[in-house]
């Protein structure tokens, strides 16, 4: 058949016309030429109808694209394509929006002008209204938190809600922290990621996690409470030297609620439930480490010297090792010295 625009003997696409001539006078996208995009002033956020994105320019300007153009549904597989001059509040840029008809790609190319709006986001505007639903509370049993572990326990909770912040909760946030007497409280803008924080430094550092909530009004019709979680680290720490049932340990390392342990008279590993050592008496922990000079060692026991006065000592190895440094670590807990691996104090 022919074609009654081109008058060439071709297939006929649609409307009596081949699909060179259906696509030369064909328009099969269209929008506006200014469109209006919000941003926060604060946190450069984005909003897309009644929420506010963490994400680039470019993607929200293809949001608003796919809603505010017409695209015929004609085209198939449509791609959106941007090019802007992101200089001053008025935004120059190219849109091509391409796509397949059967097998013929098409691209249409538009020019636009965006206007940035800048104004406060609802989490910027909660937080700087001081804003926050829980309490984070830590505390140590029966001691003051240390500068180390307040600056450890900071970060912990700084980093876990930067890393929720980063999987799309942009509505966490740290309203404030105060420190005082060796304690540290967080006050956070969300109650289930207070939550989920306790429990990560719980993790690190054992101990139990205690919850109240108080009432502090209506919304909606609705009871509004607000949480707090009482996260009580354990009297002992990673690092310290506690004599229990008789013996005398060193604590490697805690995870949730489980201690391991180095029993210091043979050097063998153990693992203790964190409530079970509460009864442990703790000793204290690497201050109470000396450097001693290695004089002379046998098979079961070593000679060392003081190196501040000079008097020596013999102390029995914990098992069949050789030494083979100039000097080595030792502690000496109720009169009794006791040697210390290498690796566990370098």
């Amino acid at each position: 058949m022919f074609c009654v625009e081109c008058g060439k003997e071709e297939e006929i696409f649609k409307d009596g016309v081949c699909i060179r001539c259906y696509l030369k006078h064909t328009s099969f996208t269209k929008g506006p030429e200014i469109l209006d995009i919000y941003t926060c002033s604060t946190c450069s956020s984005y909003k897309y109808k009644n929420t506010w994105l963490s994400e680039s320019f470019e993607e929200t300007l293809k949001r608003h694209i796919r809603d505010t153009f017409q695209i015929s549904r004609e085209l198939k597989k449509i791609q959106i394509k941007t090019e802007c001059d992101e200089k001053g509040k008025n935004i120059a840029c190219t849109v091509e929006i391409s796509g397949f008809l059967e097998e013929n790609k098409v691209a249409e190319r538009h020019d636009i002008t965006v206007r940035l709006k800048r104004t406060i986001c609802d989490v910027c505007s909660k937080q700087f209204g001081g804003y926050y639903e829980a309490t984070l509370q830590v505390r140590a049993e029966k001691r003051k938190l240390i500068k180390n572990e307040l600056g450890a326990i900071r970060l912990t909770v700084e980093n876990v809600v930067e890393s929720l912040r980063a999987k799309g909760n942009r509505g966490l946030f740290i309203t404030d922290t105060a420190e005082e007497h060796g304690c540290i409280d967080f006050y956070l803008s969300e109650k289930g990621s207070a939550y989920t924080i306790a429990k990560k430094i719980q993790e690190q550092y054992g101990g139990e996690i205690k919850q109240s909530s108080t009432n502090i009004g209506m919304k909606d019709s609705r009871q509004i409470y607000r949480m707090t979680y009482l996260v009580r680290l354990p009297a002992y720490r990673k690092g310290d030297f506690i004599s229990y049932t008789s013996s005398f340990y060193f604590i490697s390392s805690i995870n949730k609620n489980k201690v391991h342990v180095l029993d210091l008279l043979n050097w063998s590993e153990h693992v203790f439930d964190g409530k079970d050592l509460q009864k442990a008496r703790i000793l204290g922990g690497f201050e109470l480490v000396k450097e001693m000079i290695l004089v002379s060692q046998s098979k079961d026991e070593v000679q060392v010297m003081d190196p501040k006065n000079y008097k020596t000592f013999d102390v029995r190895k914990p098992r069949s090792t050789s030494f083979d440094y100039k000097t080595i670590n030792v502690v000496k807990l109720e009169d009794q010295i006791f040697l210390l691996p290498e690796k566990k104090h370098n």
